[in-house]
């Protein structure tokens, strides 16, 4: 009778299944991932490819479901975990542009769960998760801000050490093309969560931008010597994100950012015609 009650109490909620995604989800750096519904795992359709990305596919996908046997060797288990971290952020990037992927991730954005927009002016602004690149192992995770439609980078260095390719290029981008009453608005304080920035909060927000961008400038220009600095050129090295779905820009923003780059580009063929001149 004991067995049987230890059967049943071990078939319930704490499942089999469940323990290696808890303890996944549970250790520190891992708080941006959600969970991922056991049918979606087990649809082996839904793993189509993923064979390819990942080594020992298989007993990966046994640890990550907990069917694993209890033989395999301490070192080869250490090394199987690594697969299963990076087999499961591969399928938690598939995951989370379904219908229920999406409103999991809702949830933790609405919580502000991912943070806040550092720039001063988006007031302040939950952020989302995005990959550069589909492909893991490319580009670590960043930082969407819906508002000012720009990329930030974690704050905390375990967040920054996420593979890009566990979130994907699409998921923010799908996010609000499916919920569009969530897209914040351009002014205004935003309706996302609970602020908690005050006056102070600013103040500091600011000071440590400017630092920031002190640290970062070239040495010459930080120490007043840019006279020889080509404005022109440096214009021209200035980098945007450019938001895609599935490889695809989205239609209204690849519009306004052909207009603002040919705005641009007379700017800096009118800069480069006036320092020919000396002016």
């Amino acid at each position: 009778m004991l067995h049987r009650a230890v059967e049943e109490e071990s078939t319930g909620s704490d499942s089999e299944y469940s323990r290696w995604i808890s303890w996944f989800l549970s250790s520190k750096g891992n708080e941006y991932f959600c969970e991922v519904d056991e049918d979606f795992i087990l649809d082996r359709f839904n793993l189509t490819g993923l064979n390819n990305e990942v080594s020992n596919y298989a007993q990966a996908l046994d640890l990550i479901t907990d069917q694993l046997d209890d033989d395999i060797q301490d070192e080869l288990r250490g090394a199987l975990d690594i697969q299963a971290r990076l087999l499961y952020g591969l399928i938690h990037a598939r995951w989370i542009v379904t219908a229920r992927g999406l409103t999991k991730m809702i949830d933790k954005y609405r919580r502000a769960e991912f943070g806040r927009c550092p720039r001063v002016m988006c007031q302040p602004q939950p952020l989302l998760p995005v990959g550069l690149s589909d492909n893991p192992h490319e580009k670590s995770v960043k930082l969407y801000c819906g508002r000012c439609e720009d990329l930030y980078s974690p704050k905390s260095s375990r967040h920054g050490s996420i593979d890009g390719a566990c979130f994907g290029t699409t998921f923010p981008h799908l996010l609000f093309l499916v919920y569009p009453t969530l897209i914040p608005p351009k002014i205004g304080p935003t309706d996302i969560g609970p602020s908690s920035t005050s006056g102070n909060g600013i103040r500091e927000g600011e000071n440590r931008i400017r630092r920031r961008l002190r640290e970062e400038m070239d040495p010459a220009i930080a120490e007043g010597g840019g006279e020889n600095i080509s404005t022109a050129s440096v214009a021209l090295k200035a980098e945007r994100y450019k938001p895609r779905i599935y490889g695809f820009q989205l239609n209204e923003i690849a519009k306004l950012q052909r207009w603002q780059e040919a705005v641009r580009d007379k700017q800096v063929a009118r800069l480069e015609e006036l320092e020919e001149r000396g002016l």
